[in-house]
């Protein structure tokens, strides 16, 4: 199933599931009950807005094997964790600002986690039950930031850097989907989810360990090789198969 969570003219935000290109409209919440309401829409007269609304993002870095040999880096043994605020939350085709205070800007194609249940001391066997779907991801970054800073929040936090979208699609299996990314057409990312270190079941039951995840908040899985910078004029396209296309222009402050 896909879920998409969008505004029409006239109307306020809602959620709708996406049955080719038409748009059927729910009530509810998409985590727990829902239903639908039997309003339709052609997708083509929607604006998309992020698929959810996390009360946080945790981020993975150094997760796809190949990232970790372009850079001549030594695997990590356990995760590599940092945060993104909900306020650096856009959707597709909202516009990433690049900051006064960044000089070097980068794409970072990412698979994206979206919770469905309340997790806390989750057993990786049984982590798959609070997943309830993925999304594409862009974990933007101030690349000159994080040696400066020492650590990579502030680098990764700005207003506009987590774009997610356009749709969270549910009952999939992501141990082995193409993700590609594109800046003004042309391929910079090319990989596959099989490079991951980690899976998405041990992230969730790693992190539940350490704080209480709860539905709509996001684990963006890592990059894989192929990081490079954007400039204001650029777009940036995310691709990940069977989860769409999530396209940005990149835009000055």
């Amino acid at each position: 199933m896909e879920f998409i969570r969008f505004f029409a003219s006239g109307q306020n935000e809602k959620y709708g599931i996406l049955r080719d290109d038409k748009v059927y409209v729910v009530t509810g919440d998409i985590f727990t009950r829902w239903e639908e309401t039997g309003e339709s829409l052609s997708f083509f007269n929607v604006n998309l807005l992020a698929p959810c609304k996390p009360s946080k993002i945790i981020c993975i870095g150094l997760n796809y094997k190949d990232h970790a040999e372009e850079f001549n880096l030594i695997l990590p043994e356990e995760p590599v964790v940092f945060l993104k605020p909900p306020s650096a939350v856009i959707g597709p085709g909202d516009e990433i600002i690049k900051p006064l205070q960044c000089k070097r800007l980068d794409y970072e194609a990412e698979l994206a986690i979206v919770i469905g249940r309340k997790a806390r001391n989750v057993d990786p066997s049984k982590a798959q039950a609070y997943i309830f779907g993925y999304a594409c991801g862009n974990d933007v970054t101030a690349r000159d930031r994080q040696p400066k800073d020492g650590q990579w929040t502030l680098a990764k936090s700005f207003d506009t850097f987590c774009p997610l979208g356009p749709k969270i699609v549910t009952d999939l299996d992501a141990s082995k989907l193409a993700i590609k990314c594109y800046v003004n057409g042309h391929l910079r990312q090319n990989s596959n989810t099989a490079q991951m270190i980690f899976d998405p079941s041990f992230l969730v039951s790693y992190v539940s360990k350490v704080m209480t995840l709860f539905p709509g908040d996001i684990i963006l899985t890592g990059t894989p090789s192929g990081v490079g910078k954007v400039e204001p004029g650029d777009r940036v396209a995310v691709e990940i198969e069977h989860l769409g296309r999530l396209e940005n222009p990149i835009a000055k402050e």
